[in-house]
């Protein structure tokens, strides 16, 4: 029964807290059990918010493991009673292990292609991020959102006062680092919620005492390489990957002059690129014409081009648990093939990768989700929009997790939220 002034979570978690006392009344084996296994392969009723509950426990300072290739990448947790009300109030499937289950389970573990990595804190989360509402989601914020994970948002202004070693973990929101405002002049030029994109980069701009809004970008792309160089993990999705490597690169060319100063762009643009500079990318042709919807050669799809490909599935690509982690980790899954999803950068052309980037998932030629290091930090690009929306479009409306709580395509993302926290790393100041 619901008394006077009890909000719905409270209720909810009065529920839950009655459900738990039950399961510890009636189930035998809770009295000796040590561990609760979040198990994260097809048993797992809501695998998004098993992320959420791991994140709240290391919240809470207590200890927890990643089992990486166990059970889907199944996560390890005390047995205790807040542990259990909290996983009942999330609809988090768990299981009673005692100490004879644990050892049977670690003897699988050791002699298997398995592993278990201990969690060590909640990392600090930031999500780079306009401040006014857009008319696109961002599956990131939805997915930390869902899973009940904090984070914070940071724009331009907070990156020009390097504040970023605040944070162990960015994500850049779907964002042209080029400062050509994702070419969207083509259709929305007239659209309200663009002529204040731009209104508002141009304030930033004369602020920060840059001559236009391509050179601010460069700026913030710069300053974001140096976070990564300092120990910091970024990870970036749709148009946030290709531009910002562009933008890196673009030492001394201006690729987004039609946009500036109605000056046409310099066709040797791409010949003058600095690939040393950039992260992930080299030798990529970029695409100068503002009259083409695409930034370069990078993306494989071209998605708003007349020679637009079609989408496919894409793989993911099993590592060993014991001698690639990272890798390992960031690829955990319940599934293996997954539906591919466009954005206006959907996937990679491999010929276009540096040497030592690592592809965690690949569709045919092309890679769709890559890692790879830079100084002490790591960078990972995925490729579209939302993995729950093949063909998303501006003024859609956002998706409903609630709906997707198995989706392995967003589990991608949540692996990469935990990944920080498998890691001491202090950032350089």
């Amino acid at each position: 029964m619901r008394t006077k002034g009890m909000t719905d979570e409270m209720l909810h978690r009065c529920v839950a807290t009655a459900l738990v006392a039950m399961a510890l009344a009636f189930t035998g084996s809770a009295a000796s059990a040590q561990f609760l296994l979040v198990p994260m392969d097809r048993t797992q009723q809501n695998h998004l918010k098993a992320y959420g509950l791991t994140y709240w426990a290391l919240e809470q300072q207590e200890k927890a493991e990643w089992l990486l290739n166990y059970r889907g990448g199944s996560f390890l947790l005390p047995d205790r009673d807040d542990v259990r009300r909290e996983a009942a109030f999330r609809g988090v499937t768990v299981e009673p292990m005692n100490a004879a289950a644990e050892a049977r389970m670690r003897a699988t573990v050791q002699a298997s292609n398995m592993e278990t990595v201990p969690l060590e804190r909640a990392p600090t989360i930031a999500i780079y991020t306009p401040p006014n509402s857009t008319p696109w989601d961002d599956a990131v914020t939805m997915a930390l959102e869902y899973a009940d994970i904090p984070y914070e948002t940071i724009w331009d202004d907070r990156v020009l006062e390097e504040d970023l070693e605040d944070y162990e973990w960015i994500h850049l929101h779907h964002e042209d680092f080029t400062g050509q405002y994702s070419k969207f002049f083509l259709t929305y030029s007239g659209a309200p919620w663009l002529q204040e994109e731009v209104a508002r980069n141009q304030e930033v701009a004369r602020a920060g005492g840059f001559a236009d809004v391509p050179a601010l970008k460069k700026h913030v792309a710069q300053t974001i390489r140096e976070y990564v160089e300092n120990g910091g993990f970024l990870f970036a999705m749709c148009s946030a990957t290709e531009t910002l490597e562009l933008a890196l690169a673009a030492e001394g060319v201006d690729i987004a002059a039609a946009y500036s100063d109605g000056t046409p762009p310099d066709p040797a643009s791409s010949s003058k690129m600095r690939w040393d500079l950039a992260m992930a990318f080299t030798d990529a042709q970029v695409q100068v014409a503002p009259s083409v919807s695409s930034f370069s050669d990078i993306d494989a799809h071209q998605v708003n081009t007349p020679w637009r490909k079609d989408l496919g599935v894409y793989r993911l690509f099993e590592f060993s648990a014991k001698f690639d982690p990272v890798p390992a980790m960031l690829t955990q899954n319940h599934e293996s093939v997954l539906p591919d999803f466009y954005g206006l950068t959907t996937a990679f052309r491999e010929d276009r990768l540096k040497a030592g980037t690592i592809v965690l998932a690949q569709e045919g030629d092309w890679a769709k989700y890559i890692h790879g290091n830079l100084g002490e930090g790591t960078w990972t690009y995925f490729g579209g929009h939302d993995p729950e929306d093949a063909e998303h479009q501006i003024g859609d409306p956002q998706t409903d997790l609630a709906l997707h709580p198995n989706s392995p395509g967003y589990r991608l993302i949540l692996n990469n939220v935990l990944f920080p926290a498998a890691k001491k790393q202090k950032l350089k100041t």
